[in-house]
């Protein structure tokens, strides 16, 4: 553990950090100088997290909620932009733009709902469990390459990359 974070504060790091570090790390989002746009969908305690995390990377931020009432939050942590899902408007706005989603919803939704915010060859990233079948077209995935894949929590050397990186940038979880 970095020696100025705080044991208590710092603890959920150990979860909700490395679940949200663990897939950025994974897809390149961690190492080298060229910025991406990271979505994150839900802005409750791991999307907060994520937020902080892609922010500090460099990295321009898009938070997506079904609501705008999350959007002074978001932006608070770190979020250069905010999508209302719910709002084809919203929608519309950020479509193409974002290169991997890390999608931290655990309640039943249709993930290709989301779809049409990936830049060619984005990632949604499935971190929150849901046990409901989601409906795909196929036709959104094959003409821009688009992928769907999961993730569930780093390693150790990970975990150590993500605290050594929030010891640095002095990121805690909100608590």
């Amino acid at each position: 553990m970095p020696a100025n974070l705080d044991l208590a504060a710092a603890s959920p790091l150990l979860c909700a950090g490395v679940t949200m570090w663990d897939p950025l790390r994974h897809w390149g989002f961690t190492k080298g100088d060229q910025k991406k746009t990271v979505g994150i969908i839900g802005v409750g305690g791991l999307g907060t997290m994520g937020i902080k995390l892609a922010a500090a990377l460099g990295h321009r931020v898009v938070a997506i909620s079904t609501s705008a009432n999350k959007e002074a939050l978001a932006k608070q942590k770190g979020a250069s932009a905010f999508v209302v899902s719910s709002d084809p408007e919203s929608m519309k706005a950020e479509a193409a733009k974002i290169d991997i989603i890390l999608n931290t919803v655990g309640a039943p939704h249709e993930v290709s709902h989301y779809l049409s915010l990936l830049a060619t060859n984005g990632h949604i990233v499935q971190l929150g469990l849901v046990t409901n079948p989601h409906a795909l077209v196929q036709p959104s995935l094959i003409f821009s390459r688009l992928s769907i894949c999961g993730s569930l929590i780093g390693g150790i050397e990970s975990t150590q990359e993500m605290l050594d990186f929030c010891g640095k940038h002095n990121i805690l979880p909100d608590t």
